[in-house]
């Protein structure tokens, strides 16, 4: 792990990494434990993970936790996820704060529980002057339904003549979008195996990284993340340019 550690040029650590969590129904199966078995155990992994980022310097990472689609799963499974949510926000927001970290959620409100919106709200506002790192959560995400509701955002303005359909351009549009005070990733990690990106971030990972760890998310800890930040630090960022020296660490 040390060694890991000290092969990181502490200069180039990403911004903003995005997580998918994905793996944990089948981490659970593989160990004949319930689903919610590998929901309860992936959400250590956050607590690991939002830890490590916040020692590691990263500014913002932002984790994939309910997707517009996950609504057609069994409703139990939503139920339990929706409890585990909650417990998760009595359970950490205090740490989060006492650490000066902000909390944050994007993606529609509705049809999340009032009660889990309420403790969400009050999150969002308790942490909202701190300043060390950023902690998102998607919840009701869906990459293509935020570019449509950015698009009827920017319509809306033009009808009411706040703006002029001629000004729009790649810099404008983003501040329609849920996502409008972060910064792109740099660095999107999945985990689990699986090699696409399900509708996430569609819009803002345009240049980012893209990390796939096998790994399933229950079994994803800070070594994999440091191997994750060092992969990015090996790779040549051009963003469209050429002649770029390679980095060295």
């Amino acid at each position: 792990m040390n060694n890991i550690i000290e092969m990181i040029n502490k200069n180039d650590i990403p911004k903003h990494i995005a997580i998918i969590m994905d793996g944990n129904g089948r981490w659970a199966r593989a160990r004949h434990l319930p689903r919610t078995a590998g929901h309860r155990e992936g959400i250590e992994r956050v607590r690991d993970i939002v830890k490590s980022c916040l020692e590691l310097g990263v500014k913002v990472v932002t984790f994939f936790a309910f997707s517009t689609e996950n609504w057609n799963r069994p409703r139990s499974e939503i139920n339990v996820l929706m409890r585990f949510l909650g417990r998760y926000i009595d359970q950490e927001i205090e740490k989060l704060n006492n650490n000066n970290i902000k909390f944050k959620t994007i993606g529609r409100k509705d049809p999340l529980p009032k009660l889990v919106l309420k403790k969400l709200n009050d999150a969002e506002k308790k942490t909202g002057d701190n300043t060390a790192m950023t902690m998102v959560l998607a919840l009701n995400y869906g990459a293509r339904q935020e570019i449509v509701d950015a698009a009827k955002q920017f319509t809306a303005a033009v009808v009411e003549k706040k703006t002029d359909i001629e000004d729009l351009d790649v810099e404008g549009f983003k501040r329609y979008l849920y996502t409008r005070q972060l910064p792109d990733p740099d660095l999107l990690i999945r985990t689990s195996g699986e090699m696409r990106i399900s509708n996430f971030l569609l819009w803002q990972l345009s240049y980012a990284e893209l990390y796939f760890s096998k790994k399933y998310w229950p079994d994803f800890k800070r070594a994999d993340l440091i191997q994750a930040i060092r992969e990015y630090q090996m790779r040549e960022r051009r963003f469209g340019k050429i002649n770029v020296l390679k980095k060295s660490n």
